[in-house]
Protein backbone atom coordinates (compact mmCIF):
# COMPACT_ATOMS: atom_id res chain seq x y z
CA UNK A 1 0.00 0.00 0.00
CA UNK A 2 1.46 3.39 -0.93
CA UNK A 3 1.72 6.37 1.39
CA UNK A 4 -1.11 8.33 -0.24
CA UNK A 5 -3.54 5.42 0.21
CA UNK A 6 -2.46 4.95 3.81
CA UNK A 7 -3.05 8.65 4.57
CA UNK A 8 -6.51 8.56 3.00
CA UNK A 9 -7.47 5.48 5.01
CA UNK A 10 -6.11 7.07 8.18
CA UNK A 11 -8.11 10.26 7.64
CA UNK A 12 -11.26 8.25 6.97
CA UNK A 13 -10.82 6.36 10.24
CA UNK A 14 -9.90 9.56 12.08
CA UNK A 15 -13.15 11.20 10.95
CA UNK A 16 -15.10 8.35 12.53
CA UNK A 17 -13.62 9.00 16.00
CA UNK A 18 -16.09 10.05 18.66
CA UNK A 19 -13.66 10.39 21.58
CA UNK A 20 -12.49 13.94 22.25
CA UNK A 21 -9.67 12.53 24.37
CA UNK A 22 -8.41 10.38 21.51
CA UNK A 23 -8.55 13.31 19.08
CA UNK A 24 -6.55 15.37 21.61
CA UNK A 25 -3.95 12.62 21.82
CA UNK A 26 -3.59 12.61 18.03
CA UNK A 27 -3.30 16.42 18.03
CA UNK A 28 -0.57 16.30 20.65
CA UNK A 29 1.32 13.60 18.78
CA UNK A 30 1.14 15.57 15.56
CA UNK A 31 2.37 18.74 17.30
CA UNK A 32 5.29 16.89 18.87
CA UNK A 33 6.33 15.37 15.57
CA UNK A 34 6.09 18.60 13.58
CA UNK A 35 7.37 21.17 16.08
CA UNK A 36 10.41 19.45 17.51
CA UNK A 37 12.61 19.93 14.50
CA UNK A 38 15.85 21.09 16.07
CA UNK A 39 18.21 22.82 13.69
CA UNK A 40 21.89 22.55 14.53
CA UNK A 41 23.69 25.79 15.35
CA UNK A 42 26.51 27.07 13.26
CA UNK A 43 29.90 27.45 14.95
CA UNK A 44 29.49 31.22 14.67
CA UNK A 45 26.10 31.14 16.44
CA UNK A 46 27.42 28.80 19.14
CA UNK A 47 30.42 31.05 19.83
CA UNK A 48 28.15 34.10 19.91
CA UNK A 49 25.91 32.44 22.52
CA UNK A 50 28.92 31.45 24.60
CA UNK A 51 30.25 35.02 24.50
CA UNK A 52 26.85 36.42 25.55
CA UNK A 53 26.54 33.89 28.38
CA UNK A 54 29.99 34.74 29.70
CA UNK A 55 29.22 38.45 29.48
CA UNK A 56 25.90 38.00 31.30
CA UNK A 57 27.62 36.02 34.06
CA UNK A 58 30.32 38.68 34.52
CA UNK A 59 27.61 41.36 34.74
CA UNK A 60 25.58 39.43 37.33
CA UNK A 61 22.75 38.62 34.92
CA UNK A 62 22.12 35.04 36.03
CA UNK A 63 20.12 32.98 38.51
CA UNK A 64 21.46 30.27 40.76
CA UNK A 65 20.04 26.77 40.62
CA UNK A 66 18.47 27.39 44.05
CA UNK A 67 16.67 30.46 42.71
CA UNK A 68 15.36 28.51 39.73
CA UNK A 69 14.21 25.59 41.87
CA UNK A 70 12.39 27.86 44.33
CA UNK A 71 10.54 29.51 41.44
CA UNK A 72 9.05 26.19 40.31
CA UNK A 73 8.15 24.66 43.67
Amino acid sequence: MDLQTRKIEFVQEFLKLQSEELVSQFENLLKKKTQNKIKPMSIKELNSRIDKSESDFKNGKFKTSSELLSKYK
